[in-house]
């Protein structure tokens, strides 16, 4: 699945130029993040692979592309990719389950998928409105239970990490889109609701908000003629 506004096209990283964590480290961990197939997604797959994780998996819809294909040669045997569908509880439950299978374990969970869609709100119809809520917000519940689930039947400790968005605080006028800042906020309140709910099994629960990314679906944004202002 795509990710969403602040997501696609990021090349491999060098590892010079990333800040990898003096403290914190994923030794040993398995991570799986969603829509990290392209941009930020596989921008974090990158960032855990380079603080020690023992295996990241991708799980997205899109193919794997030339920079899938690029950070896989530069983490040989521990970047993957599994093809399943967010807005699909059964298909990220089994995607889910094939990492335990293949890796014995599941440490943490980046619900990133998404997509985006700007343009004035009297302009959306049903169906766009639907797909927003039905990626961003009902693919990411989606995927943090089927995490919740595998990390309790481990007795594992689990971390999970939902990609929210700036637009989930304030609108932007030079490219609105009022149902997906909705939907981001609804990640937001629901990161809250679900930490809340499984500290009692030492599941973290956290999300982050991120600004305009230069990826490949977002690029012409800051392009628009009144963009500084």
């Amino acid at each position: 699945m795509a990710p969403s506004a602040v997501e696609t096209g990021a090349a491999a990283v060098d590892p010079k130029a990333v800040n990898v964590q003096p403290i914190l480290t994923l030794s040993g961990k398995v991570i799986a993040v969603t829509g990290a197939n392209r941009g930020i997604g596989l921008g974090v797959a990158e960032c855990c692979l380079l603080n020690n994780a023992a295996k990241v998996y991708s799980i997205d819809l899109a193919e794997p592309g030339d920079e899938f294909v690029a950070a896989s040669k530069q983490f040989p045997g521990r970047l993957f990719s599994i093809s399943a569908n967010v807005t699909d509880e059964a298909s990220i439950t089994a995607a889910i389950d094939k990492i335990v299978e293949e890796a014995g374990a599941i440490h943490g969970v980046v619900c990133n998928a998404g997509r985006t869609n700007h343009k004035a709100a009297l302009d959306f119809t049903k169906e766009e409105i639907e797909s927003l809520f039905g990626v961003n917000l009902f693919g990411a519940f989606y995927t943090a239970r089927a995490a919740a689930r595998a990390f309790i039947k481990l007795n594992i400790k689990g971390s999970v990490v939902f990609t929210a968005s700036m637009a989930s605080y304030r609108p932007n006028k030079r490219v609105p889109s009022a149902p997906y800042g909705a939907s981001k906020a609804g990640v937001r309140n629901m990161a809250h609701t679900l930490a809340m709910e499984w500290a009692k099994y030492g599941i973290r629960v956290n999300s982050v908000s991120p600004g305009l990314v230069n990826t490949a679906m977002t690029y012409w944004v800051p392009q628009q003629p009144d963009w500084e202002q």
